[in-house]
């Protein structure tokens, strides 16, 4: 064996074993308990599930590569960041001005093409948005900030 083919072998050998000795720091993947889910139409809701409800709720599916470290490290900081941004199972949390400032920013990335994330998407194509998805988001983003402006308005 020749010397360049030897500390190959050791090279590999060294990225194995710090792939082998990460995976001894796993990352916590449990959902918490669902509080209150945001009211939506079956439409929406169908919708915010499939494209939304992995990071911005307490009802995560953790795909089998949130178990492999270093990519389950970024997989719960992007859930971690996307529920404390929104999370539809703690709805009950948001005041009602802030219920109104989370439906109109969360259009509005949406219509930015910021929602879902780019970096998302290939292994997620059932979150990718329609032209019908985002019509039934933005038709029930509008109808609850105009139905939560009511009930304001009548207190």
């Amino acid at each position: 064996m020749s010397i360049p083919t030897r500390s190959k072998l050791g090279a590999l050998a060294s990225v194995f074993l710090v792939f082998a000795l990460i995976q001894l720091f796993p990352t916590e993947t449990r959902n918490p308990p669902v509080e209150q889910d945001v009211p939506a139409t079956p439409a929406a809701r169908s919708v915010l599930r499939r494209a939304c409800y992995d990071c911005h709720s307490n009802e995560t599916r953790w795909p089998w590569y949130s178990r492999v470290a270093p990519v389950s490290w970024l997989v719960a900081h992007d859930v971690r960041a996307g529920r404390e941004e929104l999370n539809f199972s703690t709805w009950n949390r948001y005041d009602t001005k802030h219920r109104i400032e989370l439906l109109a920013e969360s259009w509005e990335e949406i219509v930015e093409g910021e929602m879902p994330p780019w970096f998302y998407l290939p292994a997620h194509r059932d979150a990718e948005l329609s032209a019908s998805d985002r019509a039934s988001l933005r038709s029930w983003a509008l109808s609850r900030r105009s139905s939560t402006r009511s009930r304001d308005d009548e207190d």
